[in-house]
């Protein structure tokens, strides 16, 4: 909770910093945050209770980035992304998954995938789960895809490459062995 609070007063101290810069080039550069999210859905239309959970989770995620993000010049898009029953019966782990600017919910949140019985339209699958903190979710709420979002959106900001091991260094000799020269990407 600590670590979401000062997530959010990070990015307002952004936002008023990203609207004075604004004003002061004159230009404004907009950036997008895309947000995937991929769901078994059956012949019938339907799909299994916790990716309908999971679904409103989004919606609401991503209406909440959109209004959080818009002062900073980040447009949000999110795509919904059917997956077929056939594919599914090959792999049931596939449904149900988040990707935010092409990176898996998880590596977002340090978090770790499992599964767990299913049921409806997903038979007797074992279904994706996430594992934040020790807790285990079977639908991903709201707030982890909002806080994934916003760990997106600080790094759209700062254009540090998606995979980089290297936090912001304030001066040369504070970079750690994982951040030396030579190891950062350009």
């Amino acid at each position: 909770m600590r670590r979401c609070l000062g997530l959010l007063i990070s990015l307002g101290l952004l936002v008023s910093c990203a609207g004075q810069m604004n004003k002061m080039i004159g230009e404004k550069k907009s950036k997008v945050l895309q947000i995937q999210w991929q769901r078994l859905v059956d012949e019938q239309g339907q799909t299994c209770d916790r990716c309908g959970t999971t679904e409103r989770s989004v919606e609401e995620a991503f209406h909440k980035l959109k209004r959080s993000l818009r002062e900073l010049d980040i447009d949000v898009v999110l795509e919904k992304t059917v997956l077929s029953p056939s594919a599914f019966s090959q792999d049931p782990l596939q449904s149900n998954r988040i990707w935010i600017e092409g990176k898996p919910i998880e590596e977002w949140l340090s978090a770790t995938t499992g599964q767990s019985q299913c049921c409806s339209a997903c038979g007797d699958s074992e279904c994706r789960t996430l594992t934040v903190d020790g807790k285990t979710y079977e639908a991903i709420p709201a707030q982890l895809i909002v806080k994934a979002g916003l760990l997106a959106g600080a790094q759209l900001l700062h254009g540090a490459p998606r995979d980089t091991c290297c936090p912001t260094v304030k001066s040369p000799h504070e970079n750690s062995e994982c951040c030396s020269p030579s190891s950062q990407r350009q």
